[in-house]
């Protein structure tokens, strides 16, 4: 997971549960250390998010050796009443996106002709 986003302050519209989930959905052999690194959290919080997720049922690991493999399971539906008949497969089409098609704060400014 290259290129590790900077720090956030604030409010934001993601919970660090989805910010995982999206993580392990673009990088299922992803080391906690990196996916720490990658949401902005520590390690431990990590650890305890994917414990969630797994007790809930929303993915699995599996080890390999020394790492662990996790597997989403797509359809899933959310906790939330308001998002009754949500799969994770349509929240993760949201969230993840093929390197090619992310959108950077400086391509953003050059579409609007900022730069």
């Amino acid at each position: 997971m290259d290129g590790v986003p900077e720090p956030h302050t604030g409010w934001t519209f993601l919970t660090n549960h989805a910010r995982v989930l999206a993580a392990i959905a673009e990088n299922p052999h992803a080391r906690i250390r990196d996916l720490a690194a990658h949401c902005r959290l520590s390690e431990r919080a990590v650890n305890n998010i994917i414990g969630d997720l797994a007790r809930a049922g929303y993915l699995s690991r599996t080890r390999e050796g020394r790492s662990n493999v996790y597997t989403i399971d797509p359809g899933k539906v959310l906790r939330h009443p308001a998002e009754s008949g949500l799969t994770v497969a349509r929240l993760l089409s949201l969230l993840v996106q093929d390197e090619t098609e992310r959108i950077t704060p400086a391509d953003t400014g050059r579409a609007h002709g900022t730069q």
